[in-house]
């Protein structure tokens, strides 16, 4: 099991405007990406959520790619 990138990185937030970081958590269809593949942990997990949707609710990264 891998360990969570964001435990391994020490950070304790998950900012929305970083949007290349976030990207990492997004697939190709714009779709949020499972916990399982990205191996984030349930607290971690929750946090990239809201800030996907705050960037998505702010423009900063698509809904939908076509």
């Amino acid at each position: 099991m891998q360990q969570c990138f964001f435990c391994s990185q020490n950070m304790k937030e998950v900012d929305y405007k970083e949007t290349e970081m976030l990207k990492r958590f997004v697939s190709s269809q714009a779709k949020m990406v499972d916990p399982k593949h990205t191996g984030i942990c349930a607290k971690h997990q929750r946090k990239v959520a809201t800030a996907i949707k705050r960037a998505r609710f702010l423009g900063l990264l698509p809904y939908v790619r076509k």
